[in-house]
C-alpha cells in the first residue's frame, strides 16, 4: 500500500502542477488534464485494492474506519473536479483541479499516517 499511496500523491502534485500553470496563464482545463486525471482515480484505486488486501491479511496496524474515510472521501473529489472542469470552461476550472490534485495527495499521506505504515 505505501507504494501505491506514494505514487498517487506524486501522480496528483504533478496535476496539480500542470492544472497550477494553466491557472496561471489563464486557461481552462483541457482534456488530457481530464485523462490525466482519470490516471490519477486509477492510482488511487489501485491504492483502495492495496488497502483492502492489506487489511484481509491482517497487516493494518492503524484505525480502518479512518484509512477508508479517507480514500473513500479522496476517490470522489477528482471526479467531481473533473465535472466542474467540464462544465466550467474558465480559468476556475484550473483552479478547481489544483484544489483537488493537492487535496488528494495530503489524503494519501495522511492515510499512510493513519494505516502506520
Amino acid at each position: 500500500m505505501p507504494l501505491f499511496a506514494a505514487m498517487t500523491a506524486f501522480a496528483a502534485l504533478l496535476l496539480s502542477a500542470w492544472a497550477a500553470w494553466r491557472a496561471i496563464r489563464d486557461r481552462p482545463v483541457i482534456l488530457r488534464q481530464l485523462i490525466a486525471s482519470g490516471l490519477v482515480e486509477a492510482f488511487l484505486l489501485g491504492t483502495a485494492v492495496a488497502a483492502g488486501v492489506t487489511q484481509a491479511r491482517g497487516n493494518l496496524p492503524g484505525d480502518p474506519l479512518v484509512l477508508w474515510g479517507y480514500l473513500l472521501t479522496a476517490l470522489f473529489i477528482l471526479p467531481v473536479a473533473g465535472v466542474w472542469a467540464f462544465a466550467d470552461r474558465t480559468r476556475t476550472s484550473s483552479v478547481a483541479l489544483v484544489v483537488a490534485g493537492v487535496t488528494v495527495a495530503i489524503m494519501m499521506w495522511r492515510s499512510l499516517q493513519v494505516a502506520g505504515l
